[in-house]
């Protein structure tokens, strides 16, 4: 599809934009690490304020050029800078023709750890696989069929994660959260019997941080190999009410490639877990919004509870800290914009921070409005993407959304929350560029919540 006959070229940085372009807006993301986050990075690059130098740079971009899309003449292919909410827009939902998920940087950091995935394949063969997780993670359905032992499972694990902060003089840290989140992904994508696998998943960081290097890394083939025969282990079990069971109305024959299909669903979901921290954050520093989100939390009905609030809370927190920065797509052929043609295999980039933080344009871009969430057509045509969007979009978002925000709910029945040391993150003053859930450290405190009279476990 084409908006119209050009001939013209499309506009295209000077040498010393290019390498502005490249020091200011990818190589701060690629440092920070794009598939496992170095925390030492992530600080610095928080107490620098790199991210709102990045959203600066492409809005100079913009005030120069226009809508672009702005071409950069980098050293091994053609890259695009996408400029305008519309042509953001169109990117999406021209995926995957002529807009490939499977963009060649992308295949080289992913295919060492899941190289059969649906986001990195093409043609008949993503075609197959993208099906096999929309049916299996119910892509269509805001509530999975699994939603009531999903919440059970996240409320299991918040509880036993509680009773580990008492004993750590009732301090929330990263680590301490990171590891509960970690039993909960593996019980809701595998089964119970691998709660306590802490091998599974440092196996797949282990991958995931040669990962980081692309194509300049080595592939740990004997590591993929032993990782992927875990999963096979677990699968062949299919425990019920997991993900890994309905792969079993799916034959290993074909180009879905069933069991290749689950390293992205472990993977994609710890980004989830650094939105939740960071919401649990937002929600310490706004005593309004915190107050909304404990009236609904007081209010909701078990065992499968809906939380509107609370999941506009953690779309928040992705919009505010887009946990996937660069979204990227690769022209599969010749493109027409307003401005000019796009030459075949381009990389197009799409900076979701600056789309997400335009305070040209968007009045809530520096500050927590949840509220956005709750009336989509406020927003409607504007380019938020935490979870990309169009026929590329994250086929996982509801169960994502479903166990963040009963992740929240369960963390805040009976407890409240403070930031320590109070000032890491001011309500009064515009949200910070970037926050590095590493280093958040919350104060909990057991209180007597009316939802919750009879639980005195803690």
């Amino acid at each position: 599809m084409v908006k119209e006959t050009v001939t013209d070229s499309l506009p295209t940085a000077s040498f010393s934009e290019t390498l502005s372009f490249l020091f200011k807006v990818m190589a701060p993301n690629i440092a920070k690490g794009v598939i496992v986050r170095r925390p030492g990075v992530v600080h610095f690059a928080e107490r620098w304020a790199l991210d709102k130098r990045s959203v600066k740079q492409v809005q100079a971009f913009s005030n120069k050029y226009g809508k672009g899309p702005l071409l950069f003449k980098t050293p091994f292919k053609p890259m695009a800078l996408v400029l305008d909410p519309d042509d953001a827009n169109r990117v999406m939902e021209e995926t995957p023709e002529p807009f490939a998920t499977a963009e060649t940087a992308k295949q080289s950091a992913l295919s060492h750890f899941e190289p059969d995935m649906a986001l990195i394949s093409h043609g008949k063969a993503r075609k197959e696989r993208r099906r096999l997780n929309d049916d299996v993670l119910q892509s269509g359905c805001p509530m999975h069929s699994f939603s009531a032992h999903f919440t059970q499972v996240a409320e299991e694990e918040v509880d036993a994660l509680l009773k580990t902060v008492y004993h750590h003089n009732h301090q929330l840290d990263w680590p301490l959260f990171f590891d509960a989140w970690n039993r909960i992904v593996r019980r809701v994508v595998l089964g119970d019997a691998v709660r306590d696998d802490y091998s599974l998943t440092q196996e797949l960081i282990q991958l995931r941080k040669a990962a980081n290097w692309g194509f300049m890394h080595p592939k740990r083939k004997r590591l993929r190999q032993k990782f992927h025969d875990r999963l096979a282990h677990y699968v062949e079990q299919a425990e019920p009410n997991s993900l890994a069971a309905k792969l079993s109305d799916y034959a290993p024959q074909g180009q879905a490639k069933p069991l290749d299909q689950i390293p992205q669903w472990l993977f994609a979901f710890e980004p989830a877990g650094m939105a939740t921290f960071r919401a649990l954050a937002l929600l310490c520093a706004h005593p309004a919004q915190n107050e909304l989100a404990q009236k609904e939390v007081d209010k909701n009905p078990q065992p499968q509870p809906d939380n509107p609030f609370l999941k506009a809370c953690v779309l928040e927190a992705l919009r505010l800290w887009p946990t996937t920065p660069l979204i990227l797509r690769e022209t599969t052929e010749r493109t027409c914009w307003s401005q000019g043609e796009m030459p075949t295999n381009t990389t197009l980039l799409i900076h979701a921070p600056y789309f997400h933080r335009d305070d040209r344009l968007l009045d809530v871009a520096n500050r927590f409005a949840p509220n956005i969430w709750l009336d989509p057509e406020q927003l409607k045509h504007w380019p938020l993407l935490p979870f990309s969007g169009g026929p590329g979009i994250c086929p996982g978002r509801h169960i994502v959304l479903l166990v963040t925000s009963a992740v929240l709910a369960s963390l805040m029945k009976s407890h409240q929350y403070s930031l320590d040391p109070p000032d890491r993150l001011k309500g009064d003053e515009p949200m910070p560029a970037l926050l590095s859930n590493f280093h958040l450290c919350f104060r909990v405190k057991h209180t007597d919540s009316p939802s919750n009279q009879t639980d005195s476990a803690l």
